[in-house]
């Protein structure tokens, strides 16, 4: 029974983290996974082969990972600096430093920049392949209302939601203000964005077990499809439980989408359709981090405890891989009552 449950999670990598999780990332071009940890690690696994390849390790917790390429990557710490990893070398250089801790990364492969947003209430575009040396790869500096929390990129759009419940979104191509300002859709803080693959909207999750989902055209039509859902929380002697959506990530193929929650579960949406395609059995705790690999046949999932009860005593931080059947991701077919067969 125990063997049947652990395929059900999914191949638990083996040398994980010892502190929670902050993100994961599967690679662009293979089946390589990097995980960033409050442990001041950053470790770069092969996640089919379930095998250690690097680890770097940093000055403070680090809060956030991306890969620029198979051979490269970077990483933001609570030490307020950004980083760059080379994999082969084992070796890191400092791009530079926010004023505070820097919470998100992405690298736009549009723009050629890493951005990276911090708890000092700025985002920094920089430009990697200058020289090492702050002055020559910062490219632009933009104040945002508030601390940055979560970043999402689509072609040349940006998406930065803060706390304050603020988001705004970028043309990369024209940085010096925001093509929209907004405010989520939700009241409560928000924990995750992420663009539509299909490039015409975001995704947006709260600590109040609600996903909100957004257009970028401003026409009466186009908004009037917007829309909000509740997702992990249960009913328990007449009360509702809400657990914090910690985690979005979008299939690379079909454009649904995984939640994760402080619930330990991890479901799968239908976004058009306004369904749950599917729920993975539940995890041992939080769901911190979620990734599904490039050609979208594993989801990579982070069962690590958030915190969102304060200190206790919880189960270990895991990374558990599991190949994704057709079924769970793929949209079904609307069916019409009366239609002619």
């Amino acid at each position: 029974m125990a063997s049947a449950v652990a395929a059900a999670a999914g191949l638990e990598l083996s040398n994980p983290p010892s502190d929670g999780i902050t993100n994961l990332r599967f690679s662009n071009h293979s089946d390589n996974l990097l995980v960033s940890s409050w442990d001041k690690s950053v470790r770069l696994y092969d996640a089919s082969a379930n095998v250690l390849r690097g680890e770097f390790r940093h000055a403070g917790p680090v809060l956030d990972c991306c890969f620029h390429d198979d051979s490269s990557g970077f990483s933001v710490a609570a030490d307020n600096t950004v980083r760059r990893l080379f994999f082969s070398s084992n070796k890191e250089d400092i791009l530079g430093k926010h004023d505070a801790p820097v919470r998100c990364v992405e690298y736009s492969y549009a723009a050629g920049q890493l951005i990276t947003g911090s708890w000092d209430k700025t985002l920094k575009c920089w430009d990697p392949r200058g020289a090492s040396g702050q002055e020559r790869t910062l490219v632009g500096t933009y104040p945002q209302p508030e601390r940055v929390y979560s970043l999402s990129l689509v072609g040349n759009r940006l998406v930065v939601a803060t706390a304050g419940r603020h988001v705004n979104i970028y043309d990369l191509r024209n940085m010096s203000q925001p093509e929209q300002k907004r405010e989520s859709s939700l009241k409560y803080q928000t924990r995750c964005v992420r663009c539509y693959p299909n490039g015409t909207g975001y995704a947006l999750s709260s600590v109040e077990g609600r996903v909100s989902m957004e257009f970028f055209d401003l026409s009466e039509a186009i908004q009037a499809k917007k829309y909000a859902f509740k997702c992990h929380r249960k009913s328990e002697a007449g009360r509702d439980i809400v657990y914090p959506v910690n985690a979005m990530a979008y299939h690379p193929i079909y454009g649904t989408f995984a939640t994760g929650g402080c619930d330990g579960y991890v479901n799968v949406w239908d976004g058009n359709n306004k369904k749950r395609l599917y729920q993975y059995m539940k995890y041992p705790t939080s769901i911190a981090a979620l990734s599904f690999s490039r050609d979208g046949r594993l989801l990579a999932v982070a069962s690590s405890y958030t915190f969102e009860e304060g200190p206790k005593s919880n189960e270990s931080d895991a990374i558990f891989v599991r190949s994704v059947n057709e079924i769970e991701v793929k949209p079904k077919p609307k069916v019409y009552p009366n239609a002619p067969a």
